[in-house]
C-alpha cells in the first residue's frame, strides 16, 4: 500500500529499505539461504511503496514484487528506487525470466540507490553496469549501511561465495570489461601451475589441476573459456595466474622508486602475476624504509617509521581496483623524504565519486570483482567494503595525517605524508604553510573526523571554546576548512576540511 512521503533525505530512504529488508521471508529449502532484500519506490507524485523478498510469493525478488505485482499497471517514469542488493543482471536468471535490472530499465525508473554488490563474482557489478549503460543514474548506500546489510546477509554472502567455486548450470554472462575476453594469442601453457595450485588450495576448491571439474570451475569463474574445444586464458586469468602476464599486458607492473637525501636512489619493477606484486613491493619497502628495534617485549620487534599495514593495504587496493585497460599506465610506488606516493591508473569507478574517495567515505564497489574475489580467497585484502575504511583507521590509529588524494590524469594519486609536519611539503594548499605545529595537528584531526563543532575541538584539545573558535576561524580564512552552511551563532554549526 502506498504511503504519503514525509521523508526528506536519501539516507532515510536507505534506512527504510534496510528495515523492510529485515522482514524478508526465507525460502523453505535446505540447500541454501536466500538473501534478505528490501526495496523502496518513490513515485513522482511523492508517494512511497515498499517490498521485501518473498512478501507476496515465496522466492519472489523484492524488485519484482514492487514493480510487477504492486505496480504493474502504474506509470513509473521518473521514479526513484532504493534496493539493498544489486539487481540481478540480464542472463542471471533462466530464460524466459527477466533480470531485475531489466525490469527496472523497462519501468523507466530514473535513479537507483543500491546497497551492496551481488557477491557472486559471475554477477558482481553487472547489474549496476546494465543500469548505467541504459541511462539510469546509480548511487550506492552509505558505507556504514553497507556493513549493516552485509551483516544481516552474512550466511548468504558466504554461501554465494562458495557456490561460485562449485560446478553448476552455466548462465549467460554479460562481460563487465574486456579483461573477460579470451586472449587468443596466449594458451593454457602461459599459466603458472604453481600459482593456480596455490589458489586451489587457499580457496578450498576441492579439485585437481587439469581435471574436467577444474576446467569447468575456472570457466565459471571467468579465468578461461572454450573456443573450438580448446581452453584459452582470459585477460583476467592471465593477470592473476600467468607466468608472464606482462607480455599481453605491458602496463601490469608496479614501478617503484626510492629517492631520499643521503641514501641514494633505487628503481625497481615488480612483475609476474598480480597476486605476487604487492608482496614483492612490500619486501622492497621494508628494506628501504627506516626502522628500529623494539625490545620492550620478550621478542624483538622491528618498527618501521611508517606502518607497513597502511602501505600494504593501499598498494594491494591499487593493484586490485586499478583500470587495466589504460595502455602504458603502470602503478607507481615512490618513497621520498616527505611522503610515500601510490599512483593507481583510472578514475573512480561508476557510480563512486572522486569526492567520496578524497574523504575516505566511498562505499564499497569493485572495479574488478573477479580479481577482488581471488585476492580475498588468497587473504591478500581486507574483507569486502573495508579498504578505504582501513586506510583511514590505520592512519588515525598511528597518529598520522590522512593521505592526500588527488587526480593527475590518468592516475588517482594517494600521497601519505610521513609526519604531521611533512604535509606542508606535499600539499598544494597554500594556507597550510602558515600553520604552526599545533595548528597542523588540529587540521589533521579535522580531516580525520569529517565534521566537527567548536565544542568538539574544545573538549578534545582541552582549550576554551573561545580559543577553539578563534583557531577554527583562522583555518576557515586560510581556506582550509568550510562550514556546513549554518550561521555562526547556530548550535548546529560544524566545520569540515576542504579537499
Amino acid at each position: 500500500m502506498a504511503k504519503v512521503n514525509k521523508i526528506t533525505s536519501d539516507r532515510e530512504y536507505m534506512e527504510m529499505a534496510i528495515k523492510v529488508m529485515n522482514e524478508s521471508i526465507q525460502e523453505p529449502r535446505e540447500d541454501k539461504v536466500s538473501p534478505k532484500v528490501g526495496a523502496v519506490l518513490i513515485k513522482i507524485d511523492g508517494t512511497i511503496e515498499t517490498a521485501y523478498r518473498g512478501e507476496l510469493r515465496e522466492g519472489d525478488h523484492a524488485e519484482f514484487t514492487l514493480l510487477e505485482r504492486k505496480n504493474r499497471s502504474e506509470k513509473l517514469d521518473g521514479a526513484t528506487l532504493f534496493a539493498t542488493l544489486e539487481p540481478c543482471a540480464p542472463g542471471a536468471r533462466k530464460h524466459p525470466k527477466l533480470g531485475c535490472a531489466e525490469r527496472i530499465v523497462n519501468a523507466r525508473i530514473k535513479k537507483v540507490f543500491i546497497g551492496v554488490e551481488d557477491p557472486d563474482p559471475s554477477v558482481d557489478r553487472k547489474g549496476i553496469k546494465y543500469l548505467i549503460d541504459n541511462g539510469i543514474e546509480v548511487e550506492m548506500f552509505d558505507a556504514d549501511l553497507q556493513l549493516e546489510i552485509n551483516k544481516a546477509n552474512k550466511q548468504f554472502m558466504l554461501e554465494a561465495n562458495e557456490r561460485a567455486k562449485k560446478v553448476q548450470d552455466e548462465i549467460v554472462e554479460t562481460p563487465l570489461t574486456d579483461l573477460e575476453n579470451l586472449e587468443l594469442e596466449s594458451n593454457f601453457e602461459d599459466f603458472s601451475k604453481t600459482e593456480i595450485e596455490n589458489f586451489i588450495s587457499k580457496a578450498g576448491l576441492n579439485v585437481d589441476y587439469g581435471t574436467d571439474k577444474f576446467y569447468c570451475i575456472f570457466r565459471q569463474l571467468g579465468f578461461i573459456d572454450l573456443k573450438e574445444n580448446i581452453n584459452y586464458p582470459t585477460g583476467i586469468g592471465l593477470l592473476l595466474f600467468g607466468s608472464n602476464p606482462q607480455i599481453p599486458f605491458t602496463n601490469a607492473v608496479v614501478k617503484a622508486t626510492f629517492k631520499t637525501k643521503g641514501r641514494g636512489e633505487d628503481i625497481q619493477d615488480f612483475k609476474g602475476p598480480i597476486t605476487t606484486q604487492s608482496f614483492q613491493a612490500i619486501e622492497w619497502f621494508k628494506d628501504k624504509i627506516d626502522s628500529q628495534i623494539n625490545r620492550e617485549d620478550a621478542k624483538r620487534k622491528i618498527i618501521y617509521d611508517y606502518p607497513l599495514e597502511i602501505i600494504r593495504e593501499a598498494l594491494t587496493n591499487a593493484i586490485v581496483h586499478r583500470d587495466y585497460s589504460i595502455d602504458g599506465a603502470p602503478i607507481y610506488f615512490e618513497i621520498n623524504d616527505d611522503a610515500i606516493v601510490i599512483k593507481s591508473p583510472g578514475q573512480a569507478v561508476e557510480p563512486l565519486k572522486f569526492e567520496q574517495i578524497q574523504r575516505f567515505s566511498a562505499p564499497s564497489l569493485s572495479r574488478n570483482p573477479k580479481i577482488m574475489f581471488v585476492f580475498n580467497e588468497l587473504e591478500l585484502v581486507e574483507q569486502r567494503g573495508f579498504g578505504f575504511n582501513s586506510i583511514k583507521k590505520l592512519t588515525v590509529d598511528n597518529n598520522l595525517p590522512l593521505p592526500i588524494v588527488s587526480y593527475d590524469a590518468p592516475y588517482l594519486v594517494f600521497t601519505f605524508p610521513r609526519s604531521g609536519e611533512s604535509i606542508k611539503n606535499v600539499s598544494n594548499e597554500k594556507g597550510i604553510q602558515e600553520l604552526s605545529a599545533d595548528e597542523l595537528k588540529v587540521y589533521n584531526w579535522i580531516r580525520s573526523k569529517g565534521e566537527v563543532s567548536t565544542k568538539d575541538y574544545s573538549e578534545v584539545f582541552g582549550i576554551a571554546q573561545r580559543t577553539a573558535s578563534r583557531h577554527l576561524a583562522k583555518l576557515f580564512h586560510l581556506n582550509l576548512i568550510e562550514t556546513n552552511g549554518e550561521s555562526d551563532r547556530s548550535p548546529k554549526l560544524k566545520y569540515k576540511a576542504k579537499e
